[in-house]
């Protein structure tokens, strides 16, 4: 198991209590640190796991990279170090690869109990549970926070693109999407559930979505030609990302008008606008049912809003990315933090 970590005092200790426990009874830990200046050495050094320390911050991709290149097995089990996975995780991985000895990559979900208590931290995670619990169980992208691919696919294709994505970013999905390009399959099990130990806000939300999601996300959607019609990329998704667009937009005509910046009748913006409302809920209907189940009314009420603001900043980051592309403009890449190095020293300790 390879777990990518940089400055992990707050979570590395339960993300590892978990990993000694697993009911697996061959398998190896490499603790991969991406330049921490806190006490994470001394954790991975008390739980006597395999020890590499990239020799500059290369971001959660290139870490898993260099800890694929030392590991001894024939599956690589990447885990995030905010994680705490099952005793029985890696049982059920083995059970996936040795009963279709075709399926290259398995990845799983957060469960629907977030560490967290806050309603972002509870909805960002149920959100995430959601969306890969409804999921075709063939995807089309891969998840790195719980999930595994056999190191010989992984070393053919070159790993993660520690090139591109120096930072927290996309380099999982764009692992799956050059994993189904080259005629690989991946399963989505839905039994492997992990729980997430972050605590997300308001403002790291934004920065997560927009930033190291929305943004590489568009800009590789554009660059490939390809998009997924899986996880939050569905037909349904995107319709929704349109009608939010739209809404947005009657609120600032009906603002206009009613201020006396526009004179036209008011009756046909309040209809359209219901008429898009009543749109949203359908094509969501399921998803606001899930929230109601799990967490009661007042929850789903304020799950209603934060989600159409989700559709309202990713449709408009898309839709700014698009501008930039077809107008040939270079992209702004927010999700490279840091400029490559030449060679690949570490620190190691076994």
């Amino acid at each position: 198991m390879i777990v990518p970590v940089q400055n992990g005092r707050l979570h590395l200790p339960q993300c590892l209590d978990a990993l000694v426990r697993s009911e697996y009874s061959t398998f190896e830990v490499i603790v991969v640190d991406d330049c921490s200046t806190d006490i994470t050495p001394q954790i991975a050094e008390r739980y006597k796991t395999r020890y590499l320390q990239t020799s500059r911050a290369v971001g959660p991709g290139g870490a898993r990279n260099l800890g694929s290149q030392h590991a001894r097995g024939d599956i690589l089990v990447f885990i995030d170090s905010d994680v705490v996975v099952p005793p029985g995780l890696l049982s059920l991985l083995a059970e996936d690869f040795s009963r279709d000895p075709g399926v290259s990559a398995v990845f799983g979900s957060y469960d629907d109990k977030p560490a967290w208590p806050t309603f972002i931290a509870q909805y960002k995670n149920l959100m995430h549970h959601y969306l890969h619990q409804i999921s075709s169980e063939s995807p089309v992208t891969f998840w790195a926070g719980c999930g595994a691919i056999r190191k010989s696919v992984f070393d053919e294709i070159g790993g993660f693109d520690g090139t591109q994505y120096t930072a927290p970013s996309i380099e999982d999905i764009a692992l799956g999407l050059k994993l189904v390009q080259s005629g690989r399959r991946i399963f989505l099990d839905k039994r492997i559930q992990a729980k997430h130990l972050k605590r997300w806000t308001f403002r790291s939300v934004l920065r997560a979505d927009i930033l190291n999601r929305a943004v590489p996300w568009s800009q590789l959607i554009l660059k490939t030609r390809q998009l997924p019609r899986d996880l939050n990329l569905t037909y349904s998704s995107r319709v929704s990302s349109l009608a939010v667009g739209l809404l947005s937009m009657g609120c600032i005509i009906l603002l206009l008008a009613v201020g006396g910046f526009l004179r036209i009748p008011l009756l046909p913006i309040f209809a359209a606008m219901a008429l898009l409302v009543i749109l949203l809920v359908a094509l969501n209907l399921h998803t606001y049912r899930f929230f109601l189940q799990k967490r009661g009314w007042w929850f789903t009420a304020r799950a209603v809003v934060f989600h159409w603001l989700y559709y309202l900043y990713s449709g408009a980051t898309f839709s700014l990315c698009a501008v930039v592309y077809f107008a040939g403009l270079p992209f702004a890449s927010a999700h490279k933090a840091n400029k490559p190095a030449p060679g690949n020293s570490f620190r190691k300790r076994e």
